[in-house]
């Protein structure tokens, strides 16, 4: 389990304690420690691997890092290793000059006055070619201006995209928060406005009239008949049907509150999930919960204390920071971009949070995230905000940079790190590709591979 910062200081500061006031070393053993079960941006001669210390061992740590052989199922100190700060809790160390298409398997350790401590060893397999896991990326609609514009393709305008979502058939659905909107985008690329007249403000009733204020996460239901969006600027959860737009849930008032949909409080409500049953999920980002609306429509807090902090565990002791993005898996597994914290996590049924990857300490596998969508074999596709789309396949517990480049805004289409994004942000897979809301470029970018 994930450590709260508060409780690392403790940690160490309880070692220091030990050492200054005790002559001897009796009692102390090696260090504990633990492998992230992913290996992160995988490349053919490069990998990233997460190591977090459990126990210190009553001892200072006089070494830590990743080792790593690709004929030692096992490894151990004695072959290739990383060395990271001995002062770090949380760490992620690059494993470079890797063989193109090979087993490695690797492992997080430790080392104190008494010994090694060793984490569980993690199997992957690097890529063949520096391409080989990037995606192509194109523009499926809109021309880059920032302006509003129904049409096919290229001739059709956004202001600022945020969520994008799909239905079975493959059609795209968009909030164009700046617009005030929600589109619709065919398969044949045909864009179209579906609810709101472009006016800031609240009013639901027939779609063409109603208005919104920033709409940012939208989902589709498994039928297809039904839209959710969670309407940023006014604190509500919205639902369209039939050309009508109503209140799901929200009082308008921004806050915390529990209980009947009408009466619950959100507080910049950012994504939205719904599950095979019709209940909706929502990452409640300034209240850093994830909330659950029933289908009874009941509002209750899914997973979360509250606290603007980082912690696994179950859905009363979990901690969240700013949490922008949310998807479902077919088991009703969620999944959340916990931008704050620059990590993935994971919510069982039963509530119960962890890690995938990141860590709230180093940005580096995971910078900014922004939304995450999940397709049938469970891999997640997540925005970086950073400028990066990533893929993690869970068949492998690999994740690599499907396109895009960490730190680089811009515009440019192409393969894996040539294409330039501008602030991805939503995202959504189907089967003919993957699709991603570029906010600042004012596009719908789609990636195949």
């Amino acid at each position: 389990m994930k450590k709260p910062l508060f409780n690392l200081f403790l940690l160490v500061f309880g070692v220091v304690a030990v050492e200054t006031g005790c002559k001897k070393s009796d009692g102390t053993t090696a260090p504990t420690i633990q492998t992230n079960g992913v290996i992160s941006n995988v490349s053919d001669t490069v990998a990233q691997s997460e190591g977090a210390v459990t126990s210190y061992g009553g001892s200072f740590i006089t070494a830590l890092g990743i080792c790593y052989s690709s004929t030692n199922p096992t490894p151990t100190i004695a072959d290739s290793k990383t060395s990271e700060s001995t002062g770090a809790y949380d760490f992620v160390s690059t494993l470079h000059k890797l063989t193109p298409n090979t087993v490695y398997y690797a492992r997080a350790y430790a080392t104190n006055g008494k010994g090694t401590g060793y984490g569980s060893v993690v199997k992957f397999t690097t890529a063949a070619t520096a391409n080989s896991y990037a995606g192509t990326v194109t523009t499926f609609a809109g021309n880059g201006t920032a302006g509003y514009a129904d049409g096919t393709g290229t001739n059709a305008e956004f202001s600022n995209p945020q969520g994008v979502a799909a239905d079975a058939q493959g059609n795209l659905y968009v909030t164009d928060p700046f617009n005030h909107v929600i589109r619709k985008i065919t398969p044949a690329g045909v864009v179209s406005t579906i609810a709101g007249n472009g006016n800031i403000g609240y009013v639901i009733g027939p779609a063409a009239s109603s208005e919104f204020y920033s709409p940012t996460g939208i989902a589709v239901d498994a039928s297809g008949n039904n839209i959710y969006v969670a309407d940023q600027g006014n604190n509500v959860i919205l639902k369209i049907s039939n050309g009508v737009v109503t209140k799901l849930a929200g009082s308008g008032a921004a806050g915390i509150v529990d209980g009947a949909a009408a009466t619950a409080q959100f507080s910049n409500p950012t994504s939205v999930a719904v599950d095979a049953s019709g209940n909706v999920y929502v990452a409640d980002r300034n209240n850093n919960r994830i909330r659950k609306i029933s289908t009874a429509g009941v509002v209750s807090t899914f997973c979360g204390t509250g606290t603007a902090g980082y912690l696994d565990g179950t859905s009363t002791t979990a901690e969240f920071n700013g949490p922008t993005g949310i998807a479902i898996d077919a088991s009703n597994n969620l999944y959340v971009a916990d931008s704050y914290n620059h990590s993935i996590r994971k919510i069982g049924t039963d509530g119960t949070a962890s890690t995938i990857v990141g860590s709230p300490i180093q940005a580096i596998e995971i910078n900014d995230p922004g939304a995450i969508a999940v397709d049938s074999q469970k891999n997640l596709y997540i925005t970086d905000h950073s400028g990066r789309v990533i893929e993690l396949n869970v068949s492998t517990n690999i994740s690599y940079t499907l396109a895009g480049a960490d730190n680089t805004t811009g515009y440019a289409e192409g393969v894996g790190s040539a294409a330039i994004f501008y602030g991805p942000m939503g995202i959504t897979v189907t089967s003919t590709g993957v699709f991603v809301a570029d906010s600042y470029n004012n596009r719908i970018r789609k990636i195949t591979h």
